[in-house]
């Protein structure tokens, strides 16, 4: 009876045993089988932005060029969009009798070029060398133009130097000679035809252009106090469309600078100041710098006015325009907000790469919800910061392609 009651009594010390010893396992591996994996954010080279899309009413220096013939019809003696000088002829409006003197100068053209070529005279003169150059080349690059009115101010060109080479050759011949008397009844009819047609002159520098819309009277941009969100609001225009050629009428504009008006509701648009410098990224894509010279805080919205350097020549076209506000841009090491310690004052990362844990101060220049863009500090700012010499040679920096800790 005695044997029976001591082997439960074994069993309950080996039982005992078992438990001490699990017990004892689980005490000493607690750290290892709690821990988790560390996850690591890997430091990259990018960017981060504010910005808001926006529509606005591109607003330039610009004056209207146009005559009392302006029902006559015009010839563009520069393309839209050609520089001009000042003084210098942009367009001119067709005189009354123009087609028939027309008519006249051709036939005398015609019949000086025929006189030369039977009389077999030859006539050498570096100003007929040059001018058949000049026709020569533009034929050459009407090859492949396939827009009409550049084909057709080409063919005036043509036209030009061939009457001019014509002219030349007869006041190279001899006084008594039937071709200077016809030269000189067509430089007559020259002379007419200039005085019967209204030339249009540049004057200022800038862009030739011939899109006229009628607002370049009302977006004036010598002062922005009238811009207001009304009339903004008023104009019926679609965003991107074109402006398109008068044939009535031309203008100059300014082609180092232009304004973009825009009247928008957002809380950065509301803290703008004159002065603040912002980029503008345009339909486009093109991303150019730009500086606000007009703020206007209305009751809800604000009217802002930007400056611009670039792209003066390619919004020619446009008046109403759709772009971004770039109200920030920063570039540099791009990393998780996650990996980001704040301690008195101070922000750091940590790294494990080592194989221990190592706290490495950073710098946060900028941040949104998700991302900061961060860089080192150099050894006199750690100074600042209250680091000893010694202890800044053993600080790391963060590089490219780092693993660092997200908490």
């Amino acid at each position: 009876m005695k044997e029976i009651q001591e082997e439960p009594n074994k069993v309950k010390v080996i039982i005992t045993i078992i438990f001490m010893i699990f017990f004892i396992f689980l005490v000493t591996n607690s750290t290892k089988i709690l821990k988790k994996p560390i996850d690591v954010f890997v430091v990259a080279n990018g960017s981060l932005s504010y910005e808001e899309p926006a529509e606005g009413y591109v607003i330039r220096d610009e004056i209207v060029l146009q005559g009392e013939n302006y029902k006559n019809g015009m010839v563009k003696v520069l393309s839209d969009g050609e520089r001009a000088a000042k003084s210098e002829i942009v367009f001119r409006y067709y005189s009354n009798s123009e087609e028939a003197i027309l008519k006249q100068i051709a036939e005398l053209d015609e019949e000086i070029s025929d006189i030369l070529q039977n009389s077999g005279m030859t006539i050498v003169s570096s100003d007929i060398s040059s001018i058949e150059n000049q026709i020569e080349s533009t034929v050459d690059s009407m090859y492949n133009l396939n827009y009409l009115q550049k084909i057709y101010e080409n063919k005036n060109k043509i036209e030009a130097y061939i009457s001019k080479k014509a002219q030349i050759t007869g006041t190279l011949s001899p006084s008594d000679s039937f071709v200077k008397t016809l030269t000189d009844k067509r430089n007559t009819l020259e002379k007419e035809l200039e005085r019967g047609s209204e030339i249009m002159y540049a004057p200022t520098s800038g862009i030739a252009s011939y899109r006229v819309d009628g607002l370049e009277e009302i977006l004036l941009a010598n002062n922005f106090e009238y811009l207001n969100s009304e009339l903004l609001n008023s104009f019926d225009l679609k965003v991107g469309s074109v402006v398109p050629l008068s044939s009535e009428k031309g203008k100059i504009a300014n082609n180092f600078e232009c304004y973009i008006a825009t009247s928008i509701d957002s809380e950065k648009a509301s803290l703008a100041k004159i002065g603040d410098k912002v980029i503008l990224r345009l339909s486009n894509t093109d991303e150019i710098d730009a500086e606000i010279v007009y703020v206007n805080e209305e009751k809800k919205n604000t009217i802002l006015v930007f400056k611009i350097g670039e792209d003066v020549a390619d919004l020619l076209e446009y008046r109403k325009i759709s772009f971004d506000i770039i109200w920030w841009k920063y570039t540099g090491w791009k990393i998780s907000n996650s990996c980001i310690i704040e301690e008195k004052g101070q922000t750091y990362v940590e790294s494990s790469i080592t194989g221990y844990i190592e706290r490495i101060p950073v710098k946060v220049l900028r941040q949104n919800d998700t991302y900061s863009i961060v860089e080192n500090y150099t050894k006199e700012e750690l100074r600042a910061l209250g680091y000893t010499d010694e202890e800044i040679k053993s600080i790391d920096k963060i590089k490219l392609y780092d693993e660092i800790i997200l908490h």
